[in-house]
């Protein structure tokens, strides 16, 4: 299992001194608080991709719009004459 870059112990060992930290009353307060905490960031963390997503998809639309379309000039003989 591995969370963030951290393995089974580091996560048995951080669990182990938050118990120490905040006591056995106080860490299943804590464990609410960070638990919300993650939700509400992942939230915004998936909103402000959904924006950009739809922004690049706007600025694509935009330059594909407002790009003049290119022609290739026909080099025969006719345009090149002199009159």
């Amino acid at each position: 299992m591995n969370i963030f870059g951290v393995g089974l112990p580091e996560i048995a060992v951080i669990a182990a001194l938050a118990l120490v930290i905040f006591g056995p009353k106080k860490l299943p307060e804590v464990g609410k608080s960070l638990g919300k905490t993650l939700k509400t960031l992942q939230k915004a963390s998936s909103e402000f991709e959904s924006e950009f997503q739809k922004a690049v998809a706007n600025s694509d639309d935009v330059d594909s719009e407002s790009q003049p379309e290119l022609t290739t000039q026909d080099d025969s003989p006719q345009q090149n004459k002199k009159i």
